[in-house]
């Protein structure tokens, strides 16, 4: 027994030793790479397509039959149109429209108006002023009059429409949750906890509706009628933004906070199309050259644990409090 607890106390101690030095080799290469936010990675998935084909073919045919299938693949022009391919999959904060503006700013320096960009979108909404940015990225794409195309696979819910409905075409699965234009706030109120324990909360402002609903302070009738017009305004502006890019709309329809599965946004004009991005994806091999394009954030080790940290945080927080939320 003695071997062994001094066995395991060897084994933790070399494991300490093995971590620090991991941690400490992690922090120089961290900082080496300081000067580097970021860069662009693109991927030919019309090339990885044509492999594809080629290795079942080669599996599923003779060798005479191959061979001739191969011959008349050669012979086939390359495409000349383009389909580039963004991926914006987004959380509460929205954070993701720092990559998000890189891609776009790249495609539309090549890009022409023979040229499409599809995004595979997903996304159950978030903060305001992130989803408008966001938003405003992928009209920087119409503005430029290159065909915009959105695909949603699983879900594009309030910010995620309020991005979605920007697009020339909208493609939806057929359970793709679609809608929710809306918005919603809740917020914890502290107050009768801590007049209970005798604690004072003193907030001070200068303006009258410098805040409007506090966690803490004792809330007024006044306050709570001020902050839910101010959600009222946002909504109003919410619903003229999705049907000034999409007037085919009953806007006040389905401006109720509702969503819907893919079956029913087509039949509300809130999709184009039941469609998965993969199916679209495949139609346009044989006809256009299709280039994926994404922005890969480097961060460093402090940023990575800090950001990890900050995501688990923001999504406990969110359970109690979605101030300001497209939803």
């Amino acid at each position: 027994m003695e071997f062994l607890y001094q066995y395991g106390l060897f084994l933790a101690k070399t494991a300490t030793v093995v971590i620090a030095v991991a941690v400490i080799i992690a922090l120089i290469v961290s900082a080496k790479q300081k000067a580097k936010k970021g860069e662009l990675e693109f991927s030919d998935l019309s090339l990885d397509y044509r492999e594809l084909t080629d290795d079942l073919q080669q599996q599923l045919l003779d060798k005479k039959a191959y061979k001739a299938w191969s011959k008349k693949q050669k012979q086939q022009d390359e495409p000349k149109e383009r389909l580039f391919v963004l991926d914006f999959n987004g959380s509460m904060d929205a954070h993701e429209v720092e990559a998000l503006r890189e891609e776009i700013t790249a495609v539309l320096a090549v890009a022409t108006a023979t040229d499409e960009v599809l995004i595979r979108l997903e996304s159950p909404g978030g903060v305001v002023h992130g989803y408008g940015l966001a938003a405003s990225q992928l009209d920087r794409i119409k503005q430029q009059h290159i065909r915009l195309t959105v695909a949603v696979d699983k879900v594009a819910a309030s910010g995620g429409y309020m991005m979605a409905c920007i697009a020339d075409r909208i493609l939806a699965a057929p359970f793709a949750i679609v809608g929710s234009i809306g918005v919603v706030a809740q917020l914890p109120n502290f107050h009768k906890l801590l007049k209970k324990n005798h604690i004072d909360v003193e907030q001070f402002t200068a303006g009258e509706f410098k805040r409007t609903v506090t966690v803490f302070a004792e809330n007024t009738e006044k306050g709570r009628e001020k902050f839910q017009q101010e959600l009222e305004q946002t909504h109003v502006l919410f619903k003229n933004f999705v049907h000034k890019h999409r007037p085919v709309l009953q806007i006040d329809q389905v401006a109720t906070g509702e969503h819907w599965f893919g079956y029913q946004a087509l039949e509300l004009n809130l999709v184009d199309q039941l469609q998965t991005s993969d199916d679209y994806l495949v139609q346009q091999f044989s006809s256009k050259k299709v280039v994926q394009v994404k922005y890969q954030i480097k961060r460093k080790l402090a940023e990575k644990v800090g950001l990890a940290a900050s995501t688990a945080l923001t999504t406990s927080l969110n359970t109690l409090s979605n101030l300001s939320f497209w939803r």
